[in-house]
């Protein structure tokens, strides 16, 4: 068996070692795998090609700005990623994330409609049935269940400075991603599946769609004895830690400024992913947060996983909320919002789910599992299991099998 996998990152981020993850799964089993990317760098012990280059991203991106047609430039760089498809002749293909300024969805989809192979697409957020956003809690927006108009994130990403094509988007989106013979949906929670089944892609049997929760390399998001506290100064503080790959007010930023001033000194809070100008807001009005930028050292990360006491997840729009079971892993209790897919990352004693926005909920969660903290890290400890990589993987093993089967049928 032959996968071949699209993605924008490949080995970095948590996409891109969902990718890596699957074509290492795939090598154990005697398979082949390539996986196709447009950013960054990618290991070396897993079979890769690159997609376009830094100029054809960059004039993406531009013409987005202008027009709001998202995902319909780079047309030479889709065409050769074809080109590399039909020489290596895979029996699947697996779609990650196609947005990013790096492929054209049209282009591809009316080749993965002649190919007449199974197609496997894991959704990581809302993008593929939207006329624009990649998520809309926030907005509090529900056009995408009928047609997108008038978007009320139309600067956000992708955003665009002029045009709203909102409308032209959903329609395009539609057209192209309801036209295979045979597409598995993946979505890695039970609320984006939901989601999915009340957006255009519900109304079309030959669509399926599958919760496969996002595994964690268990190996490596585990508690650390080596401690940050000496370095920073933060021998007697009460850590509370929150990671952003960026720091919107989505992923909430302003909250956690907010909960920074209602504790006092006997709290350092970490915020890992900042901006500059973040930094230099917190630096300077903020005794009790220490910002840091965001960092591609895993190992880094995992020992701030293990030195903090809480993890607050202050986000409320997630699709899973890696960041949480990464915590949970490392032993470390969380406090989370009861919004999106993020509570269902939360077993049994591994932290406490509050209501959205709610800093002095959060405040007395804190409190609460502080006071029994051996009680919360013992539940953390119990449910790592839940997280192995190796059930993720193969789950989606045996989704390729019976796709590949449906199409022999």
């Amino acid at each position: 068996m032959k996968v071949f996998q699209i993605n924008t990152v490949c080995g970095s981020g948590s996409t891109g070692r969902i990718a890596v993850n699957l074509a290492k799964m795939l090598e154990k089993h005697g398979d082949e795998s390539i996986i196709a990317y447009a950013r960054g760098q990618a290991p070396k012990e897993v079979m890769t090609w690159k997609i376009g280059n830094m100029w054809s991203i960059y004039f993406h991106g531009i013409m987005t700005r202008i027009t709001d047609h998202h995902g319909l430039y780079s047309k030479k760089a889709t065409r050769k990623l074809i080109a590399k498809m039909k020489d290596y002749n895979p029996d699947i293909i697996h779609l990650h994330n196609i947005h990013g300024y790096y492929l054209n969805y049209e282009i591809l989809f009316e080749f993965l409609k002649e190919y007449q192979r199974p197609v496997v697409w894991t959704l990581h957020d809302c993008w593929s049935y939207t006329g624009h956003c990649s998520h809309y809690t926030y907005a509090k927006c529900d056009r995408w269940k009928h047609a997108c108009y008038g978007c009320p994130q139309k600067r956000d990403y992708p955003g665009s400075l002029l045009f709203d094509n909102s409308k032209k988007n959903f329609e395009k989106k539609k057209e192209c991603f309801t036209s295979l013979k045979y597409l598995q949906l993946v979505t890695p929670s039970v609320w984006l599946k939901e989601q999915v089944e009340q957006s255009f892609f519900g109304n079309h049997g030959n669509i399926k769609c599958e919760v496969i929760p996002n595994g964690i390399e268990t190996n490596i998001f585990v508690k650390k004895e080596v401690s940050l506290r000496d370095k920073w100064k933060l021998q007697d503080k009460k850590i509370i830690l929150g990671v952003a790959n960026v720091w919107t007010k989505q992923k909430g930023f302003d909250d956690f400024l907010r909960l920074a001033e209602q504790l006092d000194d006997s709290y350092q809070l970490v915020m890992i992913g900042v901006s500059e100008k973040q930094k230099q807001l917190i630096l300077k009005q903020y005794k009790n947060i220490l910002p840091l930028e965001k960092t591609k050292n895993i190992e880094e990360l995992v020992v701030w996983y293990s030195v903090a006491d809480i993890y607050f997840n202050s986000s409320i729009e997630e699709t899973m909320g890696m960041t949480t079971g990464e915590a949970i892993c490392c032993g470390t209790p969380v406090v989370v919002y009861d919004s999106t897919a993020i509570p269902e990352s939360i077993g049994k004693n591994c932290g406490i789910i509050v209501p959205a926005k709610d800093i002095s909920r959060v405040k007395g969660a804190i409190e609460e599992i502080l006071e029994n903290k051996p009680q919360y890290v013992n539940g953390c400890t119990a449910y790592r299991e839940h997280f192995k990589e190796d059930k993720a993987n193969n789950a989606y093993y045996n989704i390729y099998r019976e796709s590949v089967l449906h199409t022999q049928v």
